[in-house]
């Protein structure tokens, strides 16, 4: 039998080490300036487009600002809550992550550009992989549901006019039930228009399955690396030929993700232990991820309607939901 071999340090690597942890410590007891300044700048600009999709015009937005804040908060706390299940999860596994970082936008349609958290070592293994990737858009779409379910309730049915300008969201599959569910059948040639929380809860959803793109270090990357190891590589190609296929369907915001993919890259960097696979619970889980995933995808998310452009009965699409004036 080969002995175990004792490590003791040296006075060196001992003052070495005391340094990092104690640069560690630091880092963590630091105010987060950065994140907040730029949680603030994003709350900022997601009510200022909440308060304009109310029809608050651009010189009324000082008298009337508040109005956007049922739109804001609600994206901000689905947009929170997505970034918190990564963060806690990666914090329980040991694996150092950054705060939230919010990332502010044009103060139209939603405000803002989303959030991440970044990674500062690498996961130990898969099952730590899924866990902290699988759990940001878990963590978001319980949020978005609540908020999709109370919004619809507050949303009225009306008829669509000849003249009607707005914008035409499509439906996910789990969008639909809930509107079903919630509001019941609409018929034709009445739509509903959402309310701000509706509205935001059904971004939320978007963001959700934007996420959850099966490719490179999205959450849809982790969980596909997670569950088919190398595998992934294929998998994620096969995906960019399906998005750029989509793309023809009439959103081009599909040709730009296919870019997007191509240029940050669509393999998966392999964790420190890539051998061990999932256990069943989490192999499970990960099926209902890609579930997920399905539920809230949208071929067609946003398009812009001019009047007379609306769906006829032979069209074969969804009811669709309208917001706009």
């Amino acid at each position: 039998m080969r002995p175990v071999e004792l490590w003791a340090p040296s006075p060196e690597e001992t003052a070495t080490t005391g340094v990092a942890v104690a640069g560690a410590a630091r880092e963590q007891r630091r105010l987060p300036v950065l994140n907040l300044v730029l949680f603030a700048l994003t709350l900022a600009t997601t009510t200022i487009a909440g308060a304009l999709n109310a029809e608050v015009s651009p010189p009324d937005l000082r008298a009337n600002w508040t109005s956007g804040l049922p739109f804001s908060l609600t994206l901000m706390a689905i947009l929170l809550a997505h970034e918190m299940g990564h963060y806690v999860l990666a914090r329980l596994h040991g694996v150092r992550v950054t705060l939230p970082f919010f990332l502010p936008g044009p103060p139209f349609l939603t405000g803002t550009f989303g959030a991440f958290i970044r990674m500062k070592s690498l996961p130990q293994n898969r099952r730590v992989l899924f866990d902290v990737g699988a759990a940001g858009p878990w963590a978001g779409v319980c949020v978005a549901i609540p908020a999709v379910i109370c919004g619809l309730r507050l949303s009225e049915i009306h008829s669509i006019p000849p003249s009607f300008r707005g914008f035409e969201f499509g439906d996910s599959l789990l969008f639909k039930l809930l509107s079903r569910c919630v509001v019941g059948p609409v018929p034709y040639g009445f739509d509903i228009m959402l309310h701000p929380i509706a509205l935001a809860g059904w971004f939320g959803l978007l963001v959700t399955v934007l996420n959850l793109l099966p490719v490179g270090q999205l959450d849809g990357g982790h969980v596909i690396y997670a569950l088919f190891g190398r595998r992934h590589r294929w998998i994620a190609r096969g995906f960019l030929v399906f998005t750029v296929g989509v793309g023809f369907l009439g959103w081009y915001g599909w040709f730009l993700w296919a870019v997007l993919m191509v240029l940050v890259g669509l393999d998966h960097p392999p964790t420190l232990d890539h051998e061990t696979p999932l256990d069943p619970r989490r192999r499970l889980a990960g099926w209902l991820t890609l579930v997920l995933f399905v539920a809230t995808f949208i071929p067609v998310p946003i398009r812009m309607l001019e009047g007379g452009s609306g769906p006829r009965p032979d069209e074969l699409i969804p009811a669709t939901l309208w917001f706009g004036g």
